[in-house]
């Protein structure tokens, strides 16, 4: 550790976190500071990006709740915590929220930062959502500061005691990480070689959704709304991973049109396949902070999303997309066959949402909030 710069410490459960969000974080305070990352390295994935940058430490973080191998992930984050000192942990998801802040609080670091990125318990019922918002709740109270990637999820986990007004801090308009507005952008050539790959016809419109594929984004809903006779010139490209075998269920609800519904597993470049779309949807029950609908936007594409928490902070309503209920195939199915007619609405909608994405979300704005933050900190 070097004297007068502070020992820092990222926590993520998964390295696809750390590659996604908090690289440019990462690299801008470890010009200042010695930063390590602690994450889940037993799959074999790398953080290439960071070396030379932080020192990667691996631990057994598990996304799901496993007693006995939770109860071995604290105890190695104790470890290293007994043996680093670090000045500030500094994590992001629930399960690395829960274990780090608590070894954190048991090894008296001072500063405790968590960063809240959406809920997993809104969209459920009974025991499990008084236990996971409960495990929310504690990781408030363990850390000693709160970042919350969204002014209206502030406001819920405010409303819902989560977390006391005044503690939790929203980083200018929200988003962890802002967006690269030099990589998401209108992109003519990959357009058209998106378009050729699926043979998609230069005058279709492509709506999009990227991102995990599972019934708490609302996927259902969008195969009910796609199905519409009125879109029957228009294609939706599905790109992600499918954890809850949901492409089935979205082929026979698409009915005659499962012919236009196009999936690909997996892209190391999303920039790509939002240059080729001409509207994004992302009409999820829980969302933290619409990151996709930034990236679609700055790539000059407005959103169809839903009315949630999050995602409103993401998508002004008839300026940069438009929102509707969550839950509702009606309102959806309006919104897709309003866009998919009105070429000037698409093209008006999209430059405001472009704007808005370079004014207000640049990842180098976000990153420059993080740094400024770090900088006031008590240490």
């Amino acid at each position: 550790m070097t004297p007068g710069r502070k020992h820092i410490c990222f926590v993520t459960a998964s390295p696809l976190t750390v590659k996604a969000f908090l690289t440019d974080q990462i690299s801008a305070l470890a010009r200042e500071h010695d930063v390590a990352v602690i994450t889940n390295l037993s799959r074999g994935e790398q953080l290439d990006a960071l070396k030379g940058t932080a020192r990667i430490l691996s631990a057994p973080i598990d996304r799901d709740i496993a007693p006995l191998a939770d109860l071995r992930c604290l105890a190695r984050l104790l470890g290293i915590f007994r043996r680093e000192r670090f000045d500030i942990v500094h994590t992001v998801t629930p399960k690395a929220g829960l274990l780090a802040q608590l070894a954190a609080f048991m090894q008296r670091i001072p500063v405790r930062i968590h960063v809240f990125t959406g809920q997993a318990w809104v969209t459920r019922r009974g025991p499990w959502r008084r236990i996971l918002k409960a495990i929310d709740h504690l990781i408030a109270r363990l850390a000693t500061h709160v970042i919350v990637d969204s002014p209206s999820q502030r406001d819920f986990l405010i409303e819902h005691g989560v977390v006391r007004h005044g503690k939790a801090r929203v980083l200018l308009h929200g988003s962890i990480c802002g967006v690269d507005i030099d990589r998401f952008r209108p992109n003519r050539e990959a357009r058209a070689r998106i378009r050729n790959e699926f043979r998609i016809g230069g005058n279709s419109v492509v709506f999009l959704y990227l991102g995990r594929l599972n019934a708490d984004k609302g996927l259902l809903d969008l195969a009910r709304a796609f199905a519409d006779p009125g879109l029957g010139d228009t294609v939706l490209l599905m790109v992600g991973p499918d954890e809850e075998d949901i492409r089935p269920r979205m082929r026979e609800l698409c009915k005659n049109g499962s012919a236009r519904l196009v999936f690909v597993d997996y892209t190391a470049a999303p920039q790509d396949y939002m240059a080729a779309a001409d509207v994004f949807c992302l009409p999820s029950y829980r969302e933290g902070f619409g990151t996709a609908i930034i990236e679609a936007a700055a790539a000059g594409v407005p959103a169809i999303a839903s009315d949630i928490y999050g995602v409103r902070d993401a998508v002004v309503d008839g300026e940069t997309g438009l929102l509707h209920p969550a839950r509702d195939v009606a309102a959806i199915r309006d919104r897709m066959l309003r866009l998919a007619r009105d070429e000037t609405l698409r093209v008006n909608l999209g430059t405001a949402a472009r704007k808005r994405a370079m004014d207000d979300f640049a990842t180098q704005a976000i990153t420059g909030a993080l740094v400024e933050y770090y900088q006031q900190l008590p240490i």
